[in-house]
């Protein structure tokens, strides 16, 4: 039985809700966490952190296009299931972890089943049409912008109980989900739609090899692969550079990521409703990656903590670009190989986010550490910026060179 769309989209919106607040949840006490088990400070543990998000990245990296692909063949559902359920149980792996290298074994662990968002993406494409997909690509955002206004705030105050507490909440929201997805979550994939699993097109090189087949695209695929990279400038140094910086808690760090949630909830869930129509996607992809480009500049020269506040508007305001590019390379491939795109782009998300960590946080420890010439704490905030410049150049280079389908445009 065909599922209805509008319920479906609410199903996965709330799954995916859930499956981040659990994530948002441990990020404000994962410095804390790697300082007691390596026993130095904060410009040392950035680069354990930069390196246990390599180790998550690298087992997506590799299993993200095998779980594309069997979604593609078994359907969403049970992929969807299999991988809330394989978080659950990270979360309780490293809530006991005792040392810095049993963190590591739990980030590969989570890595293996992390294919929430593949295939949660795979399931927005089987339900959208040309007309509303950017704007559910959107509500995936929101569910991401969400979960981080609930996670961070309450990890933020259950680490004042110690910094393993948000892990044990985590496990129990995780292993929830998996529970609340068996009964509710409807199959988004009919079975003339599906095809059979295929070795050669699920590993990672040959994943990212079948996006050849759409040449026109590659620009596109450029543009998104430095929008993730530059975004680890936030995502994987914001708690280091705070600290750092600013000498925040973990209660702040937690306040200012659920700020952010919030405005990327607003942007994604409600502003790109009325903008993306208006824009179309082409102009959104220009302005977006504008915003995002100013925000992080921003951001490298704050001198007060007001300012990451302020700043995070136009940073934030910078996410109407992520949906428009995805829905015009969505747009631009056939409904059966919507799993297989989206598998790939999971497996370019991950291969970022094995280079993106280690650089950014590389950056930050470079430029803060002891005795270093120039003492630059906002480095890996400017190197961000200059990507999302260069991103915008090339899809607007790919965007003239090519006719592409771009819905709203």
């Amino acid at each position: 039985m065909a599922p209805n769309k509008k319920a479906a989209v609410g199903f996965i919106f709330i799954t995916l809700m859930i499956d981040v607040t659990g994530l948002g949840l441990i990020i404000p006490v994962f410095p804390s966490l790697i300082q007691s088990l390596i026993h130095s400070d904060i410009s040392e543990a950035s680069k354990y952190g930069g390196w246990l998000t390599f180790t998550y990245a690298i087992m997506q990296f590799f299993f993200a296009p095998v779980l594309g692909g069997l979604s593609d063949q078994y359907g969403r559902r049970p992929v969807l299931l299999l991988s809330l359920l394989g978080f659950g149980l990270d979360y309780l792996f490293l809530s006991f972890a005792p040392t810095i290298g049993w963190l590591f074994v739990g980030r590969a662990l989570a890595g293996i089943t992390g294919a929430s968002f593949t295939t949660a993406t795979a399931y927005i494409a089987d339900i959208s049409t040309a007309e509303n997909r950017a704007q559910n690509f959107g509500m995936v955002g929101a569910a991401f912008g969400l979960g981080f206004i609930i996670g961070p705030v309450i990890g933020g105050l259950l680490g004042t109980f110690g910094p393993r507490v948000p892990f044990m909440v985590a496990a129990g929201l995780s292993l929830l989900n998996a529970l609340y997805g068996y009964f509710i979550l409807p199959e988004s994939l009919s079975k003339e739609h599906r095809r059979s699993f295929n070795w050669k097109r699920a590993n990672p090189l040959g994943s990212l090899k079948q996006l050849s087949k759409y040449p026109q695209l590659g620009g596109l695929i450029s543009s998104f692969f430095l929008i993730y990279i530059a975004s680890h400038a936030v995502q994987s140094n914001w708690s280091y550079f705070t600290i750092e910086k600013f000498h925040w808690n973990q209660k702040m760090i937690g306040i200012s990521l659920g700020a952010v949630g919030l405005l990327v909830g607003i942007v994604q869930g409600g502003l790109i409703r009325f903008i993306n129509p208006k824009l179309g996607n082409e102009k959104s992809i220009y302005i977006g990656l504008l915003l995002y480009a100013a925000g992080l500049l921003l951001f490298a020269f704050a001198s007060q903590s007001w300012m990451m506040f302020v700043f995070l508007i136009p940073y934030c305001l910078g996410g109407i670009a992520g949906p428009a590019l995805q829905s015009t390379i969505s747009g631009n491939v056939p409904p059966n190989e919507q799993g297989e795109l989206q598998g790939a782009l999971t497996s370019m998300i991950s291969l970022t986010s094995i280079i993106g960590p280690p650089l950014m946080t590389g950056l930050f420890a470079y430029f803060t550490k002891p005795g270093t010439l120039l003492h630059f704490s906002g480095a890996a905030f400017f190197v961000g910026s200059l990507l999302m410049l260069a991103s915008a150049i090339i899809a607007y280079k790919t965007l003239h060179a090519h006719i592409l389908k771009t819905a709203g445009s």
